[in-house]
């Protein structure tokens, strides 16, 4: 459904520093570099991209949305939610199944540096 999806960041080194563990922790690489955006994702697939607006102005975050990242297991939750707190991200809502949603989700929620919501999820049942 989607192709890519795009947060702005403040400061693209501090950034970095939170996404790249945060991403690893999901198995989720770098398909290509440019030296203004960090991109994560498949080259051909869904990406993505964060980096400074392209109006100049200060990146802010949206009330009320956030980015789910897909995770094969609940193990990769788990990381994926360490990894965030331990570089910079903050809690917003500890790894666990969440039932209201379907039998099997499990998910866990968390704040980048610049404020921007994110999730990981795995719909698979144990692991």
């Amino acid at each position: 459904m989607f192709s890519h999806i795009t947060l702005g960041t403040n400061d693209l080194d501090r950034a970095r520093s939170f996404y790249e563990p945060v991403m690893a922790a999901l198995g989720i690489g770098v398909p290509f570099a440019l030296p203004f955006m960090l991109i994560y994702g498949e080259m051909t697939g869904p990406k993505l991209f964060v980096l400074a607006p392209f109006d100049g102005r200060p990146a802010s975050v949206g009330n009320g949305t956030h980015v789910a990242l897909l995770a094969k297991t609940r193990a990769e939750v788990d990381a994926f939610h360490a990894a965030a707190l331990a570089y910079g991200g903050s809690e917003e809502g500890a790894p666990g199944p969440r039932p209201r949603y379907h039998a099997h989700y499990y998910g866990a929620y968390v704040r980048d540096p610049d404020g921007n919501k994110l999730q990981a999820v795995c719909h698979s049942a144990g692991g």
